[in-house]
């Protein structure tokens, strides 16, 4: 990508600090749900995966009962080589950001075959009576901070919705009960499911290593009538989501309810 970005969406992610004991690591393996008809780890099911090793480390360290509630504003997900069915996964989680209130966590997953897919998530803690953000413990923050340096970590957007006037394509995106989670919200991994529809059409995009990224501006609710507005921005064109990512074509989806956006992703190539 040329130099090392630290921020934005071509950013280069911290590396996996191994051997370190505390990098949470498990394996467990790849089933048939979690694969598209080539036999490739979906991003939706990977996305799945990242949630289900947040749980378990959150439990792992004590911290389930005092922090149970967290929401995720970004995901970073990068298919570097495809992960086939019937491997074993290795998913590696550590802190790669924090603040007082929310972090980063990378998490890597490693199949024994060679495939690999990069993953890093903002992730804030939610008081659950006001359901605004809430401090993380001493405790629980010193022991996130043992595998990063950034300790002033702050939000900042990397996307913008695309508007309906200009858009490449504009389609409903029916909201099922099955999307629906505990929260009374579409699942996180549900939005990695319409990126999966978009690559199901535009298979040339799996054939390099691949970055797709998502923000979640506001949830999605059941009845809420979903529409995905593609927009598909040429090389020359893309210097407003990094001078990194002025040479190369990339796509937004921007996930809309009426006037109001709930999300924005971009897909482009590494």
């Amino acid at each position: 990508m040329g130099g090392e970005p630290t921020t934005g969406l071509a950013k280069v992610m911290m590396p996996v600090p191994d051997p370190h004991p505390d990098v949470f690591d498990i394996e467990w393996p790849l089933r048939v749900a979690d694969v598209d008809r080539a036999g490739r780890l979906k991003f939706d099911a990977a996305t799945r995966h990242i949630q289900d090793i947040g749980s378990d480390q959150l439990r792992e360290m004590g911290y389930e009962e005092t922090h149970p509630l967290w929401i995720v504003r970004r995901t970073m997900v990068d298919l570097i080589r495809p992960i086939e069915f019937k491997d074993m996964l290795r998913l590696r989680r550590w802190c790669s950001g924090t603040s007082n209130r929310w972090c980063e966590m990378r998490v890597r997953v490693d199949g024994r075959k060679g495939g690999l897919m990069e993953s890093e998530a903002f992730w804030i803690n939610i008081n659950q009576e006001t359901q605004g953000p809430a401090r993380i413990s001493d405790d629980f923050l010193e022991g996130l901070q043992r595998t990063t340096d950034i300790n002033r970590l702050r939000w900042k957007a990397y996307l913008k919705a695309g508007s309906r006037e200009d858009a490449d394509e504009i389609r409903d995106y029916p909201v099922r009960v099955s999307d629906i989670d505990i929260f009374d919200h579409m699942n996180n991994s549900v939005y990695w499911s319409v990126v999966e529809d978009y690559l199901f059409k535009t298979p040339e995009l799996l054939k390099a290593p691949l970055r797709v990224t998502i923000e979640h501006d506001a949830p999605v609710g059941l009845g809420d009538k979903l529409e995905i507005i593609t927009h598909v921005h040429r090389p020359g064109t893309t210097d407003k989501f990094g001078a990194e990512l002025s040479d190369r074509t990339v796509t937004t989806l921007t996930y809309a309810v009426g006037d109001e956006t709930k999300a924005i992703a971009s897909i482009f190539a590494l």
